[in-house]
């Protein structure tokens, strides 16, 4: 059966040994799982996110910032078992939530995996980290699994989404994910660890500034407060950095020549972009949004792809769960 696990609908006999335009394996592949301390508050805190960095991506953006994964350069193959015992493991080392970052192209696997944890004692949420790039049956397919979305909401523009991730369905596509999303999980609630709240259902959607696009940014802002109100957060990030300029002076032919089509993807976003960005959101009457402040443009927001966590479910057989 051709794979149809996301918007693409490829039809790649991945079970075979094709590879859709993701350029996903049948098996998963995971390049990092550890605690990580760089998401939203109420879903970092003082302990971190357990997150777990799937490698590839049915989307890959041009400027991907964590492209090492989203074209498969690292990562390590691991069966369900391996995925469950990294939850466990995250959760014994004390992490609000698991983070499950780019699983689109391997979700009934991931299914499996939380299930498996969570009959293990797992009895934190599960957040499904996302490029917001989802098909409604997938959010629907998720209902009892997932807890919390982190996703994001890329484009208003068909052209700018064309051109930067192959996808002009995206804003359409993505908009009807986030119908799902808000029917199936509902407003946020939260409880409190070490004093501060933890996010226990909800959505957050995220929506990063682009060099050049800040006419774009503000058509999303107005798109997501009119048509979701409070039952989204939104999140809007300041954080884009040019790995491009970096990867194309150290020889990246690759780099150089989505730079060479789009150059203003090598440059960072003004500060006056975001400020202006967050103004808009102020006088629209957006509550209770998340924003950046200082230098958050930086490749210190990049975790190593190193394989941490990622072992064999074996190598943890003999540690109970918790």
């Amino acid at each position: 059966m051709g794979c149809d696990w996301c918007p693409r609908g490829c039809g790649a006999n991945r079970a075979g040994g094709e590879r859709g335009v993701c350029g996903a394996p049948a098996e998963m592949r995971v390049a990092r799982a550890a605690l990580h301390f760089w998401e939203e508050p109420p879903l970092s805190g003082e302990r971190g996110s357990g997150a777990i960095f799937f490698t590839h991506c049915p989307l890959r953006c041009a400027y991907c910032q964590n492209a090492v994964i989203a074209h498969g350069e690292a990562g390590r193959a691991v069966t369900v078992d391996d995925v469950a015992a990294m939850m466990c493991s995250l959760v014994r080392q004390g992490a609000l939530n698991i983070n499950c970052v780019t699983p689109t192209h391997y979700a009934p696997g991931v299914r499996e995996a939380v299930r498996r944890a969570r009959a293990a004692g797992m009895d934190v949420p599960v957040v499904w980290n996302t490029s917001g790039y989802e098909t409604v049956s997938a959010v629907r397919d998720n209902a009892g699994v997932v807890d919390v979305y982190l996703t994001d909401f890329k484009y208003a523009s068909a052209s700018l989404a064309s051109a930067y991730s192959h996808a002009p369905d995206y804003p359409r596509v993505a908009l009807a994910a986030l119908d799902a999303m808000v029917d199936v999980v509902g407003d946020a609630a939260y409880d409190e660890v070490d004093g501060q709240p933890r996010m226990l259902r909800g959505i957050v959607v995220r929506h990063l500034l682009l060099p050049g696009a800040v006419e774009d940014s503000l058509a999303v802002v107005r798109l997501l407060h009119e048509r979701y109100g409070s039952h989204v957060r939104l999140s809007l990030m300041n954080q884009y950095t040019p790995v491009l300029a970096q990867a194309a002076a150290e020889g990246d032919e690759r780099a150089r020549r989505v730079l060479e089509r789009f150059p203003e993807l090598g440059r960072r976003v003004p500060d006056a972009d975001y400020e202006r960005v967050l103004d808009f959101a102020d006088d629209l009457g957006v509550e209770d949004y998340f924003w950046q402040d200082g230098p958050a443009a930086e490749e210190s927001f990049i975790p190593p792809f190193d394989l941490t966590g990622v072992e064999p479910a074996a190598a943890a057989a003999d540690t109970p769960a918790f």
